[in-house]
């Protein structure tokens, strides 16, 4: 029984990318805005419910795979190696998400993506909505790991993960967004750019430090 279960996974798995990777050529071609579901049906040659088993509209057809850190913020705290500090995890990831996205950000690939989002009311509105997921999953996975760690007060565990993951994932969606305004071409501002990677290194190290002092609400 599980080789035509595996098949269905395979099938199903090809269908989305199919479905994603159409999606988000007619947004590059025509702009968000101007494709619908049906259009993407069509260019896929699937069904219109097809494209909804997968996908819940067009702006998650438009952001995903290319919003790591709607899942990588929590999924850094929940998988950190063992001895490591949760906010030690958190500001790992996050320096790394920042040089990688600077490093993106100079592809034409990521520009044209940047350039639909610019031109997008809804995109523009939607994006906030998934920085507001990625705060509650952090949140989620702060509380769990404080009160895994001994921290019996769950209310307290809680409240902290709620604050930390609001100011993380708030400094997060500024830096992204002030990276996105660099020149695209890294050979015209070099020093700009190695100057805007220190000193998010630098806000990052600091609200890891900062932060670690709602720790000791919870060892009270």
């Amino acid at each position: 029984m599980a080789e035509p279960a595996d098949r269905r996974a395979r099938k199903k798995a090809q269908t989305r990318a199919l479905v994603l990777a159409t999606a988000q050529r007619l947004f590059a071609e025509r702009g968000f805005d101007a494709v619908t579901i049906a259009d993407v049906a069509a260019a896929a040659d699937v069904a219109v419910q097809t494209v909804f088993n997968h996908f819940s509209g067009k702006e998650e057809l438009f952001f995903a795979d290319r919003t790591p850190w709607l899942d990588g913020l929590a999924d850094a705290v929940r998988n950190r190696p063992a001895g490591t500090e949760p906010l030690g995890a958190l500001r790992s990831y996050t320096t790394d998400l920042v040089r990688t996205t600077m490093d993106e950000s100079c592809t034409a690939e990521r520009r044209a993506v940047l350039a639909t989002l610019t031109a997008s009311a809804a995109l523009q509105n939607a994006l906030p909505v998934v920085f507001s997921q990625a705060e509650r999953r952090l949140a989620a996975a702060l509380a769990e790991a404080w009160r895994s760690a001994g921290a019996d007060g769950a209310p307290e565990a809680r409240m902290a993960g709620s604050l930390t993951a609001a100011l993380w994932t708030a400094a997060t969606r500024t830096v992204l967004t002030e990276l996105h305004e660099l020149p695209a071409d890294p050979t015209e501002a070099t020093e700009q750019r190695a100057a805007a990677e220190d000193l998010a290194k630098q806000v990052f190290d600091r609200l890891e430090s900062g932060l670690a002092t709602l720790l000791d609400v919870l060892e009270r």
